[in-house]
């Protein structure tokens, strides 16, 4: 039976890949697979891959589709996954040995539905330690888990029986992914240890902003659909509201503010204050970010007409 089916698409990283190969053909846990999407690499990534598979043919599936995105090859991995579980890895990154076997022991010791670990940041100089904040319900992970697909179990059937995919072709895949499948998880579990090592590239798309970086605008206008589509909206919509704010306020005001051309800077930066006021006019008045006094909330309740436009332009120069 296969425990763990582990989905690592790939694209133009001939010199990750196999760094991130190694860490999981030597996994601890032996119930498992991984499923190799190349998706439509040009340069060597593909023969280094294939070079694994003939290695280890009984551990690795491969599949080739044309170019996509990170959201679309990961969408086109999960049909081949036959685990319990599934898990997501970016091949620029590698894990620790004992990760997948750690993970899954989490989940069938609690009947998980999810489970994550902690991860390292690792820059070219330095390396630091991201540490969960514990969470239990819904609600609470909706404002607390941190939003990335690659630091977590699932358990294969939620995605499969709710069809939740990644938005193809779109930046911020994860913050689609994981809101839509927030819903639906009942238990989680964490492995207080840092087992994956997220590789930070100068030369990555994080890195480098671009009329692009508003495709937030639209990865969370399809969260709120979905709510709205099945129904959730209201039971979530305090939660909703703060998560909206918080990315237009925080994170994505933090790239927009860093895009290089000014026509272009200057209107993302308009769009963002719109669209958060269009969105939800009454925002301030959220009772997360009214009663939960963290730095992050005080920075946010502070944000008017007059301050937005300072916030940003420090933020530019940061």
């Amino acid at each position: 039976m296969v425990k763990v089916s582990v989905i690592v698409p790939f694209y133009n990283v001939e010199s990750y890949i196999g760094k991130c190969l190694e860490s999981l053909v030597h996994q601890t846990l032996r119930e498992m697979e991984i499923i190799l999407v190349n998706d439509g690499s040009k340069d060597g990534s593909a023969e280094i891959a294939k070079q694994y598979v003939k290695e280890y043919p009984n551990q690795i599936k491969y599949v080739e589709k044309e170019n996509g995105g990170l959201g679309d090859a990961r969408n086109y991995g999960i049909p081949y996954a036959e685990g319990e579980y599934i898990a997501f890895l970016d091949s620029d990154d590698y894990v620790e040995p004992i990760i997948y076997e750690a993970l899954y022991e989490e989940a069938k010791e609690i009947d998980a539905d999810m489970v994550e670990c902690d991860f390292i940041w690792e820059y070219p100089k330095k390396k630091k330690e991201d540490i969960v904040e514990k969470y239990s319900g819904i609600k609470e992970m909706l404002v607390k888990a941190r939003v990335v697909a690659w630091n977590k179990l699932i358990r294969k059937e939620i995605v499969e029986k709710n069809q939740i995919q990644f938005p193809p072709r779109y930046r911020y895949e994860d913050v689609e992914f994981f809101y839509k499948l927030a819903p639906f998880i009942q238990k989680v579990g964490f492995v207080k240890m840092p087992l994956i090592h997220y590789i930070q590239r100068e030369n990555s798309l994080s890195n480098h902003q671009n009329e692009r970086t508003k495709e937030i605008f639209y990865v969370l206008d399809h969260v709120l659909e979905y709510y709205k589509k099945n129904h959730l909206y209201e039971e979530y919509k305090v939660e909703l509201e703060y998560i909206y704010a918080r990315y237009l306020l925080c994170s994505s005001l933090k790239r927009m503010a860093k895009v290089e051309d000014k026509t272009i800077r200057k209107g993302l930066l308009k769009e963002t204050w719109n669209k958060l006021n269009t969105t939800f006019p009454e925002w301030k008045e959220n009772e997360i970010l009214n009663t939960q006094k963290t730095w992050k909330n005080r920075y946010i309740h502070s944000v008017n007409g007059i301050t937005f436009k300072i916030y940003s332009w420090i933020l530019g120069k940061i």
